[in-house]
């Protein structure tokens, strides 16, 4: 936008410049285009053909190499150079600004002492006139900077693209850039390489996550089998030790019971038996009671032997 700006601003000298066919029309065009307070780019001017023919005129050609200094150089350019036409104070203020620029083409911190080395005399460095001109650099919109008063330096954030290039600059710049691109390549073939390298460990940790993985599957599955397996064992001797213990339980248990049935049934039996006589009155009841009565006596005062005894006491007594 600031280029637009200035070249907006070029554009009436421009047009005179197709007038000024005498070598002092064109001195004078110069000069008025230099201290117009917008023009801050100058290489349109110098190429018109009226301008540069000045370069046949030996008293105006110093004009010319005035414009020159505007496009692209320095005051440091102008004291430098001898026969030059005498500034005016605008185009002294003008030629300031414009020195300011390639001092600030890089964001930075200047002191006060460096660009008053570079801008001034040793008999013009003012710190008040300085900041004067920074001020004014600043509401031209040609750099963002900062004052610093107290600790007497710049800071300065950017710069407007505004100075024109000079003669023979170009193949400068074009070694400039291609170093800058072989910096470049040499980045990107870094990028890559690293890049490269950090797919291949992903991929390592990957397969290390995976064979990890397999490990932990495999450990959990032989852990699951063997205590399936000791889990089967114990079932198996609980299983053996209780059949043991019912079966011989339940023998035991049934020989008693049966015993004790068959007692009680011939107890019975004979009971019925003795009742059975007596009603009936037949001879020989009394002798069976009385051998009941011996019988149970012996099977009362006995054990099992005189139990089975008495019950064979008891059918002989009643068959005799």
């Amino acid at each position: 936008m600031e280029q637009q700006r200035a070249l907006n601003a070029l554009e009436p000298y421009l047009a005179l410049s197709k007038s000024a066919t005498s070598p002092r029309a064109a001195a004078d065009l110069i000069t008025q285009a230099t201290s117009a307070p917008q023009t801050y780019v100058f290489t349109e001017l110098l190429s018109t053909p009226n301008i540069q023919a000045l370069r046949n005129s030996q008293e105006y050609l110093p004009h010319l190499h005035l414009l020159e200094i505007f496009a692209w150089g320095t005051i440091s350019d102008y004291h430098a150079s001898s026969n030059l036409p005498k500034l005016s104070p605008a185009q002294h203020s003008k030629l300031l600004l414009l020195s300011l620029l390639p001092l600030c083409s890089k964001p930075t911190t200047l002191s006060y002492s460096a660009l008053q080395s570079h801008l001034f005399q040793d008999d013009e460095s003012d710190d008040a006139q300085l900041e004067t001109l920074v001020t004014q650099a600043i509401y031209a919109s040609l750099i963002s900077a900062h004052l610093d008063p107290l600790n007497r330096v710049v800071r300065v954030t950017s710069t407007a693209p505004l100075r024109d290039l000079a003669p023979n600059s170009v193949p400068g710049m074009v070694t400039i850039l291609s170093d800058w691109e072989v910096r470049c390549d040499e980045t990107l073939n870094d990028l890559e390489s690293q890049i490269v390298a950090v797919r291949a460990r992903a991929k390592d940790d990957k397969l290390r996550s995976r064979q990890g993985e397999k490990h932990f599957e495999d450990a959990v599955s032989q852990a699951t089998e063997q205590a399936a397996k000791r889990g089967e064992g114990q079932d198996q001797r609980a299983g053996g030790r209780s059949g043991g213990m019912n079966g011989g339980g339940n023998d035991g248990g049934g020989g008693g019971a049966f015993g004790m049935l068959g007692a009680v049934g011939n107890k019975m039996w004979g009971n019925m038996m003795g009742r059975g006589g007596k009603r009936a009155g037949g001879p020989g009841a009394e002798e069976d009671e009385d051998i009941m009565e011996i019988d149970e006596d012996e099977s009362h005062g006995g054990g099992g032997g005189g139990g089975s005894r008495s019950r064979g006491a008891k059918r002989t007594g009643r068959y005799r």
